[in-house]
C-alpha cells in the first residue's frame, strides 16, 4: 500500500511500495555463528538461521508470551491472504491453513506447536533495542469536482513524470504554473484540508467517500501509485527541530496547528515529496480488508505487520510482544508489508485498520518491540 507511517518522526513510507527495500532471500540460511542458543533451553536444537541482518535462534514454544491467549481465527484471515501468494518456503503449509480455517483455537495452536519451529529474532548489527509503531487507512470525505470547501486535490500520476527526475516539489507544485499544467485533468477527487491530503500521502492510501456530481456519494479507494522522487521531509521533525513542540504525534500536530493556522502553508512545504495516487473501486469484500502491501496481499486489521524483508520474508507468520502506554499486544500476525523506515531486524510498523480510532492508535504507538519468526519445522 505504499502506506506511510503515521509516526512523522520516523517518516516511513509504508505499503506496496516493493522498491522501499531490498528482495528478501528465498529461506533463511544457517548462521555462521554457534553457541547462539543459550544451554539447556531445547532438548534437539535446530540451528540458528541467519536471514539478511537478522539471526533467528531456536527456542521452545514457552518463550513466546500469551500464546494460549491469543485469538488465533482473526490471525487466520490474514494467513489466508499471505496464501494467495506465498513465499516458497511457506506455500507447503497453505493447504492445511485454509482446512484449518475452521478449526478450534485448540485445533491451530495445536497444529502451529507440531509443525512450526519459533525462531527469537535478533540483530547481528547494532539496531538497537527493537521497536514497534503503527500505521492506518485514513478515511475523508471527498467532492469529485472542485467545489466551495472541497479545493484541495489528490492526483493521479501526471504525463511526463519518468522524464523529469526527480519531479517538482510540493511547494513548486503549488505555485509554478508548468507543475500545475501538467497536472491539470489529473485530479481524482479534492478534500476539504490540506492537512488531510498531506496525510494521505503519508499513509499512503485511504478511503474516500465521494461526492459525485449527480449527488450520490461512493465508497472508494485511493492507493499509492508512485511519488515525485523528491526526499520524504517529516513535518514532525520539521516541528521539533524548530521548538515548536515536544510531543510529535499526530494529536500533538493537530494541536500546533490549530494554534498557528497562519503557518500551515509554511509545514505543508517543508515536505517535498508529494505521492500520486490511483482509483480503487471498493466492494463490500475488499472494504473488510486494508488495501495491499508489498506482499501484493490485503492486509487484515491488527493482525498485518510491515517489516524490513531483508530480515524476515514476505508471509512468514511472527509472534509480536510488545507492551507499552499506547498498548499491549502478544498476538500471531503476518509479514505482509515494508516501509522505508522499516529497517532492522526487530522493526515492525502494526497495521491498525482504518478510520478515526486506528488513526488515534497508530499516532500514538511508539514502543519496545519482541519478535519470533514460525518457520516450518
Amino acid at each position: 500500500m505504499k502506506r506511510l507511517l503515521c509516526n512523522v518522526v520516523c517518516g516511513a513510507i509504508v505499503g506496496t511500495l516493493a522498491a522501499c527495500g531490498s528482495l528478501p532471500l528465498p529461506y533463511p540460511v544457517p548462521a555462521t555463528t554457534a553457541g547462539a542458543t543459550p544451554p539447556g533451553r531445547l532438548t534437539s536444537v535446530p540451528p540458528a538461521l541467519q536471514q539478511g541482518r537478522s539471526r533467528w535462534v531456536a527456542v521452545p514454544w514457552s518463550e513466546l508470551p500469551g500464546v494460549e491467549q491469543d485469538s488465533l481465527h482473526e490471525a487466520w484471515n490474514a494467513w489466508l491472504k499471505s496464501c494467495e501468494r506465498p513465499a516458497p518456503a511457506l506455500a507447503a503449509l497453505c493447504p492445511e491453513v485454509r482446512r484449518l480455517s475452521i478449526g478450534s483455537a485448540p485445533e491451530q495452536l495445536a497444529w502451529l506447536t507440531t509443525r512450526l519451529q519459533p525462531y527469537r529474532v535478533e540483530a547481528l548489527g547494532d539496531d538497537g533495542p527493537g521497536l514497534l509503531t503503527a500505521y492506518f487507512e485514513p478515511v475523508f470525505e471527498a467532492s469529485r469536482q472542485s467545489r466551495p470547501g472541497f479545493v484541495v486535490p489528490l492526483y493521479q500520476p501526471p504525463a511526463g513524470l519518468a522524464q523529469r527526475k526527480p519531479w517538482y516539489t510540493r511547494q513548486e507544485i503549488d505555485t509554478l504554473p508548468a507543475a500545475q499544467a501538467a497536472l491539470k485533468g489529473r485530479e481524482i477527487a479534492f478534500l476539504a484540508d490540506p492537512v488531510d491530503a498531506l496525510i494521505l500521502q503519508i499513509q499512503g492510501s485511504g478511503r474516500l467517500r465521494v461526492t459525485e456530481p449527480d449527488g450520490q456519494v461512493r465508497l472508494l479507494r485511493v492507493a499509492y501509485a508512485t511519488n515525485n522522487e523528491q526526499p520524504y521531509k517529516s513535518v514532525g521533525r520539521w516541528l521539533l527541530d524548530q521548538g515548536a513542540l515536544r510531543d510529535a504525534s499526530w494529536p500533538g500536530i493537530r494541536a500546533w496547528i490549530a494554534q498557528n493556522p497562519q503557518r500551515v502553508q509554511e509545514l505543508l512545504w517543508s515536505n517535498p515529496r508529494v505521492v500520486f495516487f490511483r482509483e480503487e473501486a471498493l466492494s463490500e469484500l475488499d472494504a473488510g480488508f486494508g488495501p495491499r502491501g508489498a506482499q501484493g496481499v490485503a492486509l487484515t486489521p491488527g493482525r498485518s505487520i510491515a517489516v524490513d524483508p531483508t530480515s524476515i520474508p514476505y508471509g512468514t507468520p511472527v509472534w509480536l510482544a510488545s507492551s507499552g502506554a499506547a498498548a499491549n499486544l502478544e498476538r500471531l500476525v503476518l509479514a505482509q508489508d515494508t516501509g522505508s523506515a522499516i529497517v532492522g531486524a526487530v522493526r515492525a510498523d502494526y497495521f491498525a485498520g482504518w478510520g478515526a480510532q486506528a488513526g488515534e492508535l497508530a499516532g500514538r504507538l511508539k514502543q519496545p518491540l519482541r519478535l519470533w519468526v514460525l518457520w516450518p519445522k
